[in-house]
């Protein structure tokens, strides 16, 4: 890419876990209004490196560049350019924070994969989509304390995933059904993915694995049938949500509206608190998320949205640097 170009990735919002698939199910989101719902990385061209942060949720991050986890992803994709006999051209970074850090969203995975997005489509794209999905969910193991790609494998894939992890696979992409509407709701309160694993039980009992692996089983096959009444009828947690929602003001009365209101399913995004209401009809979406506004939202963080499966995930568009 010229040295004269500028380049802006974004990176979506997304949904791990989806209820029923702790850990092996990630889903990527758009806003049916077009509001940016993911972060943004851009970059300059430079004669040294440096990091700006902006945005709604900037002030939330740390206060230094050197902690922030674009700076990580940065120093991590240089070192993998060099073992590749590869040299970074200098630039610098500016990270748009759109999303709530603890939010349940994927906040950390969408500013690690608008970096890495940004930075490989800069350099000419020398890693493909398999070697970057692996940096990207190194650095986001780093942060929640383990290896997983239930958000980043979404996020820049887009679409619903599967997460392999098997031979050269990462992530295997699943069909969806276009009429369902996802709405999520952010509360404004913050959850850390390490203290919401930390509720959970280190063992199970042997009818909940089994219910676990029905279901995802019984959900995949529905997918694939496009078998709807089928595929919700399973969207249920019985790993992270009976143990999760007591860190979650308004859960159960949220997720009792959104059924009576004619919702398919009503679960976590992630480790929370954000919460997501699926529907296949877009009145039923927007009572829904118009009560989740007045009632599940617990200060000025918070938001809520009606969104679709995101089916383009990561993406770059290049400018003139001297065009902003």
């Amino acid at each position: 890419m010229p040295d004269s170009e500028m380049l802006t990735a974004y990176a979506p919002a997304s949904i791990g876990n989806v209820s029923l698939g702790f850990d092996l199910l990630g889903a990527a989101l758009a806003p049916i209004d077009g509001a940016v719902l993911g972060d943004t990385v851009t970059v300059h061209p430079s004669d040294s490196f440096s990091l700006s942060v902006e945005g709604r949720f900037a002030h939330k991050l740390p206060g230094k560049p050197a902690e922030n986890i674009v700076t990580r992803c940065y120093a991590f994709y240089l070192k993998a350019l060099e073992a590749k006999g590869k040299s970074a051209k200098p630039l610098s970074l500016t990270l748009n924070k759109h999303l709530p850090v603890g939010s349940g969203l994927g906040s950390s995975a969408s500013s690690i994969v608008a970096a890495f997005h940004g930075l490989n489509v800069y350099h000419g794209s020398p890693f493909s989509d398999d070697e970057l999905l692996r940096m990207m969910g190194e650095l986001e193991g780093s942060i929640s304390g383990s290896v997983h790609y239930d958000n980043v494998a979404p996020c820049f894939l887009g679409g619903l995933s599967l997460m392999a992890e098997s031979g050269d696979r990462v992530a295997l992409p699943l069909p969806t059904f276009e009429n369902w509407y996802w709405v999520v709701c952010y509360s404004g309160i913050s959850v850390s993915t390490s203290a919401a694993r930390k509720i959970l039980p280190t063992a199970f009992s042997l009818a909940d694995t089994i219910q676990f692996g029905r279901q995802l089983a019984v959900f995949i096959d529905a997918l694939h049938r496009q078998d709807e009444t089928l595929a919700a009828s399973v969207m249920q947690d019985v790993i992270a949500e009976p143990h999760r929602k007591s860190l979650l003001p308004m859960f159960d009365e949220s997720k009792a509206f959104a059924l009576a209101q004619g919702a398919l399913a009503f679960g976590i995004s992630g480790s929370g608190p954000t919460v997501f209401a699926v529907t296949n009809e877009l009145e039923n979406a927007k009572v829904i998320n118009s009560w989740l506004e007045k009632h599940y939202i617990q200060n000025d963080d918070g938001f809520s949205h009606i969104c679709r499966i995101n089916n383009d995930g990561a993406i770059a568009n290049v400018a003139s640097a001297n065009k902003k």
